[in-house]
């Protein structure tokens, strides 16, 4: 998210990073969101297998690389392996309190999956700039 916030234009206004997905309320400066999106995936991608497979410590690491590779097998538009879904599940913020209704259900994901009591107790997320108003989290925001 850093690297696509310096490099590509990236705003990043709501997040939670759980352990196997992720939710992001985002928009773009200049480029195409689609296409950040991408760099975003492409990028992460990468140094996500690469840390998997150089890391000979990972007790799951040859697992995970299997499942990689079959993914990769599956997917026409991939020559080998596969991290992210090709899809993802964008939906427009038109309108105040869907902003609102999207930023609670963002940060209390993992309230939701008992890993915390209250959302500005989870580390990975922007619950905790939200409710004391201002940056404190990992991540530069933008607030909405």
């Amino acid at each position: 998210i850093k690297y696509c916030q310096q490099e590509k234009g990236l705003l990043l206004h709501c997040c939670c990073i759980m352990s196997n997905h992720l939710h992001l309320i985002v928009s773009a400066k200049d480029e195409n969101l689609s296409d950040v999106l991408r760099d975003f995936k492409k990028f992460t991608s990468k140094q996500i297998i690469n840390a998997v497979t150089t890391n000979k410590q990972e007790s799951s690491r040859d697992w995970m690389i299997q499942i990689f590779n079959e993914q990769g097998e599956k997917n026409s538009r991939n020559s080998e392996n596969q991290f992210w879904r090709q899809d993802n599940q964008p939906q427009e913020l038109y309108s105040a309190a869907f902003v609102f209704q999207k930023i609670n259900y963002i940060h209390n994901n993992p309230v939701a999956a008992g890993i915390v009591e209250k959302p500005e107790y989870y580390l990975y997320s922007s619950a905790k700039d939200y409710v004391l108003a201002k940056k404190c989290g990992l991540l530069e925001l933008v607030f909405l």
